[in-house]
């Protein structure tokens, strides 16, 4: 039984017979094929139906009646189970821990081995196979890679329940009130039709890595990348609009990279599965399509968050004005790291006129 992407499960696949893939299965797994699916369901106490369910959530293939589990799979279907049978998981609930787990994990798994294995198996003498070297060095890494999967995982749900129980209600849990941006390529679809494949690939790795060291270095939290394009959050409008604004300022001074364009909005956002949904999230869309290169758009929502918390002048008018008094009452001005400029209201497909405003970092 093999990982692979939920949306691309191959029902018919039937696992593989190559000893040296049976030998690498079992020293990850640490056990021997001993079960069939409904050997598997059974010994764990688990009906066909349910067990396929599970497996089908996390990505795995569909096998038939090969004997192809081992005892992690039985204990995994019994685990599972066992928090429904406890209570502290409703059915539908496993399925959705098994699924976004399995979704999580797959992608992991994927990088890991085309971007991470690949380089590192190449044949250190003449004459050895990638095969011949393969095997020894999964042997190697596999625990202190599994120690550092569990370290990040831990880190994260601490950082994430720290976020829930703050939450003013139980309804912020779910629904709750963020800034989300998205960052755009410009022209990418032009870029695929020059580059060659390899080249492709190194600068959408540069864009995503570029950004996720970014968001994260700056308080906001990475939702997904989709090649082309970045989708985070951040508690705070102030947060999110640095991020924003470092972004556009790596990305100007890359001269490998094309222009960048990024939309923000402030609103109510749904969560689930570790991602986002909502209008907020399709405005924020929307002003990146919308956008100048190498510019910020954000709604007035965002534009009234940054004016509420002292990040921006409500106008560059009251500003001076404001200033001019400081300066006769012999103290120092108010500070602020953002400037709001009003743009042309403009219909947004599905979302009736908006109001966009152009973000940039004020000058003192």
């Amino acid at each position: 039984m093999h990982p692979t992407p939920h949306h691309a499960v191959d029902h018919t696949a039937e696992p593989t017979d190559d000893p040296l893939a049976i030998r690498l299965e079992q020293l990850i797994l640490g056990a021997e094929r001993r079960y069939t699916p409904f050997q598997a369901a059974r010994t764990a106490g688990v009906s066909m139906e349910l067990a396929s369910r599970f497996w089908r959530a996390m990505g795995f293939a569909d096998i038939g009646q090969a004997k192809a589990l081992t005892e992690a799979d039985v204990l995994a279907l019994r685990r599972l189970a066992g928090l429904v049978e406890a209570g502290l998981l409703s059915e539908p609930m496993a399925v959705q821990v098994a699924r976004s787990t399995g979704q999580t994990t797959a992608r992991l798994a994927e990088w890991q081995i085309d971007s991470f294995l690949e380089g590192l198996t190449e044949p250190p003498e003449p004459g050895m196979t990638r095969t011949e070297v393969t095997y020894p060095l999964v042997e190697l890494l596999l625990p202190e890679l599994e120690e550092f999967l569990i370290y990040v995982w831990r880190r994260q749900l601490a950082a994430a329940t720290g976020r829930v129980v703050q939450a003013a209600d139980d309804e912020e849990m779910v629904d709750r009130r963020l800034a989300v941006g998205f960052a755009d390529l410009v022209g990418f679809t032009r870029l695929t039709r020059r580059l060659e494949e390899e080249e492709l690939g190194e600068l959408v790795e540069a864009f995503e890595t570029t950004s996720a060291d970014l968001v994260a270095a700056h308080g906001g939290r990475l939702i997904k990348t989709l090649g082309d394009e970045v989708l985070y959050a951040a508690d705070e409008a102030g947060t999110a609009a640095e991020i924003a604004l470092r972004l556009i300022e790596t990305m100007t001074h890359d001269e490998s990279m094309p222009a960048l364009r990024v939309g923000i909005a402030f609103g109510t956002v749904t969560t689930r599965m570790g991602d986002v949904f909502g209008t907020t999230v399709n405005l924020a869309s929307r002003l990146t399509s919308i956008a100048p290169k190498d510019a910020v758009l954000v709604d007035g929502a965002f534009a009234e968050e940054l004016v509420r918390t002292g990040e921006a002048p409500a106008s560059e008018a009251e500003a001076a004005e404001e200033a001019a008094k400081a300066e006769k009452e012999g103290r120092e001005p108010l500070s602020y790291r953002f400037a709001l400029q009003p743009m042309w209201q403009r219909p947004v497909r599905g979302l009736g006129v908006v109001e966009p405003w152009l973000l940039s970092r004020r000058r003192q």
